[in-house]
């Protein structure tokens, strides 16, 4: 299948999926959520794959998240639609029967945050980013503090989503965001390492313990996507999103322009 927003490659049993919009920070919209559901569904099926890495393309993201372009369009139908799509990208991770390890190059915010956290390891580097902005949006989480409950305690979750504030990669480590903390241009090489040790692995054993894993938190999960499209319904019911993200693009239009004019006086 040709790709045009991630890339696979297939080596020793790991494929290595990587998002690849580097000119949005990897930012992801419905057409690159539908193809990485593909990847997975595929990557499940397929017998040569026994682990899978997922990584970003350039230097500065593994994702800065939802592409705000797309849900600046969004009225309360088109948002419940949206958490529908949402509901089969963190499916088909979760159903994945093989490891998936994160290799986190750069900022993982907001729904890329919460992808992150739906992988079973995760490595990073210090200047790893963390963390659910999308308040600064005017968009409420769901899914996101439902994932860093168990992880992380209530406290810490309700600071880091009614705040927006991201973490940095030695924070994410020490709250265990974060399995394996190396130096920026050893993240991918860990990545693999990792994940070929479990793909090495006995499979059966490894299907199962994921399955079981799936199975006690299937009920927290479906709970979460319930609330997702109610209060997501809610949220793009009165505008506040979109004027909030409106608000974004203005002042990151005004910026631009300040720096050209700086530039054009030098």
């Amino acid at each position: 299948m040709p790709w045009a927003y991630i890339t696979v490659e297939l080596a020793d049993g790991v494929l290595v999926v990587t998002l690849n919009r580097p000119e949005r920070m990897n930012a992801w919209h419905a057409p690159m959520r539908d193809e990485l559901v593909a990847a997975f569904r595929a990557a499940n099926q397929d017998d040569e794959v026994r682990a899978v890495v997922l990584t970003g393309a350039g230097e500065r993201a593994f994702s800065a998240g939802q592409d705000l372009s797309e849900t600046q369009q969004f009225d309360a139908e088109r948002a419940v639609a949206w958490m529908g799509e949402w509901r089969d990208l963190y499916g088909s991770i979760r159903e994945m029967d093989k490891p998936v390890v994160a290799a986190l190059n750069g900022v993982a915010a907001g729904s890329a945050f919460q992808v992150a956290l739906l992988t079973d390891v995760r490595v990073g580097h210090a200047g790893s980013s963390m963390g659910q902005p999308e308040i600064d949006s005017g968009i409420p989480s769901t899914l996101g503090p439902w994932l860093m409950w168990d992880t992380i305690g209530r406290s810490r979750t309700v600071e880091l989503t009614l705040t927006g504030r991201m973490m940095d990669g030695e924070e994410c480590h020490r709250l265990g965001l974060i399995h394996y903390l190396v130096p920026r241009d050893e993240v991918l090489a860990k990545a693999l390492e990792v994940a070929r040790a479990l793909a090495a692995k006995p499979p059966i054993a490894m299907k199962l313990n994921k399955r079981h894993f799936r199975e006690l938190t299937e009920a927290g999960f479906r709970q979460a996507e319930e609330a997702g499209e109610r209060i997501q319904r809610e949220a793009f019911a009165t505008g506040e999103p979109q004027a909030s993200m409106a608000a974004f693009f203005a002042e990151r239009a005004e910026r631009a322009e300040r720096a050209a004019r700086r530039h054009d006086g030098s």
